[in-house]
């Protein structure tokens, strides 16, 4: 299929006249500048505005560009030429790929696309701090395990390590870390690294976890958070600080307490809480938000309570090959790998890595909303956690079934029965876009919690589709419910198609399935059945066919 020319530059889309000849060193530039955000096309022989006016003479011939453009390019970039015709005239597109290293032209130009205030993309240089940022986004290098320039070991406040062994208690970190002195514990956790003279500095990771305030402003201007309490437009709670990191998570936990209230569900002889927020989740999207946060980029983290949900921003966008689309199943990618380690080893976040199933587990468990991660674009991650009322009916299902299993519910099954109760009624491949696996995986969890007796299948192939079991149903005093999203049983199907029948006179495949809510599979095998058991007659064939009463329902 011949790709059609876009209506409007974009930040993957840049338009380039070729009238006088565009040079090549402003043609590679173009490149280059693509190649350093997400790649893209570039239309030679067309304007800015969109017109295509064609190629100078000396484009015509383009079995040489690619060539032109790996030699003039650091690492090469290896685009595809395609010439076409649009409007009668000849253009060329250039598929620009997505470079996986920071790339520059051979006169050592690095430039960068961006969008502009007013919508429209630029290219624009890209600065020292800009190239470090975009090579931690795209995992090739670890900041955070770098020494911080003019740092030293007074830097480090002995109150912070204190703080550190105690969190390794409080948190179930590696109880290893409590037997090491100072240096070692520095070493292992790789707060410090040692100079060519052998002398030890601290890296960034040292100097955000055990750093003195003062330092932490000077050495890492970077490094800030707020803690915002928005009511009804109203501001209760404003306050930026520069703490350094274990300490910063108890003064926010601290501050957040109080606007977080609690009660009470009774489920057999035990009280459990249903808390506004569940803290572990909000432990972990703010222990998250500060870890994975773009420490090349100014701005706060900002944790804010709003009327209707806890927000949780961080400078930064997601790290390559993580998207909104396979946060639950991708394999860790930190952007700070040191720091995001070290933080694993004290206990402060998920050991295994996976902390964005703890926030989920936190919102899913008590009937709430899953986490929104909607609003995350290429410069900040935001997590929105909705504070509605919990479903105190649910959260007790859930504790049920976890006592009686001796464990935690596994995510993806959570994920399931928070979206039969949302909507009632799925398929597998409805549930796969929700677990973010296949539809054989949400096949497999459906499978395992009809065997737990919670979940109920009906219709078969295709057409199968699954609700909450009766069991379920009638626990949270809805047995109406239950028949209303179950539907009705094969029997009642029979009578009402017969009944359709004595009323109409005949009968027609589409007109079943809309008055049994059946796929198309399962009104032909109903109808088949009908026709077999000689309560039906069937006349015509295919699509024209349809039924009338048989002798066994005349007679």
């Amino acid at each position: 299929m011949t790709p059609s020319l876009p209506p409007a530059e974009s930040l993957t889309v840049e338009f380039k006249s070729d009238r006088k000849r565009l040079s090549d060193n402003e043609l590679v530039e173009a490149i280059v500048c693509l190649a350093n955000a997400e790649g893209g096309e570039l239309w030679l022989g067309v304007e800015d505005d969109g017109t295509p006016t064609g190629l100078h003479a000396e484009h015509q011939m383009l079995d040489g560009l690619p060539g032109l453009v790996a030699a003039r390019t650091s690492p090469s970039v290896n685009v595809a030429v395609q010439a076409l015709e649009v409007d009668g005239v000849s253009v060329a597109r250039i598929a620009v790929p997505k470079a996986r290293s920071v790339v520059a032209t051979s006169g050592g130009v690095y430039l960068r696309r961006r969008i502009r205030h007013d919508g429209q993309p630029e290219c624009v240089p890209m600065l020292p701090h800009e190239r470090e940022s975009r090579a931690s986004t795209l995992g090739l290098v670890d900041v955070s395990a770098l020494p911080v320039a003019g740092a030293t070991l007074a830097d480090l406040d002995p109150l912070e390590r204190e703080r550190l062994r105690q969190a390794v208690q409080q948190y179930g970190g590696d109880r290893v870390l409590l037997e090491l002195d100072d240096e070692a514990l520095d070493g292992a956790l790789g707060l410090t690294v040692r100079e060519p003279d052998g002398s030890r500095v601290p890296t960034l990771t040292g100097l955000l976890l055990l750093g003195r305030e003062n330092t932490l402003r000077e050495r890492v201007p970077t490094h800030e958070f707020a803690f915002q309490v928005l009511a009804q437009q109203a501001v209760r709670f404003n306050e930026f600080r520069r703490f350094p990191l274990l300490k910063a998570l108890e003064w926010l936990e601290t501050n957040f307490r109080p606007y977080n209230p609690e009660e009470e569900l009774q489920v057999g002889l035990f009280r459990v809480p249903v808390p506004m927020v569940d803290m572990a989740a909000f432990r972990e999207a703010v222990a998250n938000a500060l870890i994975h946060r773009d420490y090349h980029r100014l701005g706060a983290v900002h944790v804010r309570l709003e009327d209707d949900a806890l927000v949780v921003s961080n400078p930064g966008g997601l790290v390559e090959g993580v998207t909104l689309a396979n946060l639950l199943v991708t394999e860790p990618r930190p952007r700070n790998r040191a720091l995001a380690d070290a933080m694993k080893r004290i206990g402060v976040v998920e050991r295994s890595g996976r902390g964005v199933d703890t926030i989920y587990r936190g919102m899913l468990k008590f009937g709430r909303p899953a986490p929104d991660y909607s609003r995350t674009d290429t410069h900040n991650v935001v997590v929105r956690l909705p504070t509605e009322p919990a479903d105190l009916d649910f959260r007790r299902l859930v504790v049920e079934e976890e006592r009686r299993r001796g464990a935690e519910l596994p995510i993806d099954s959570l994920i399931t029965l928070a979206a039969l109760r949302e909507l009632k009624r799925v398929t597998a491949d409805e549930l796969a876009g929700r677990i973010q696996r296949d539809a054989a995986s949400a096949k497999r969890t459906l499978e395992a919690l009809i065997e737990a007796g919670l979940v109920e299948a009906h219709g078969a192939a295709r057409g199968r589709s699954y609700t909450l079991s009766a069991a379920v149903y009638q626990r949270r005093g809805e047995k109406a419910a239950y028949t209303r999203q179950a539907g009705f049983t094969p029997i009642q199907h029979e009578q009402m198609v017969l009944n359709y029948v004595r009323q109409h006179g005949q009968i027609r495949r589409a007109e079943v399935m809309e008055l049994c809510r059946l796929s198309a599979d399962q009104g032909k095998k109903l109808l088949a059945r009908l026709r077999d058991e000689e309560r039906l007659v069937q006349h015509g064939s295919r699509r024209g066919a349809y039924y009338t009463l048989g002798p066994k329902e005349v007679g």
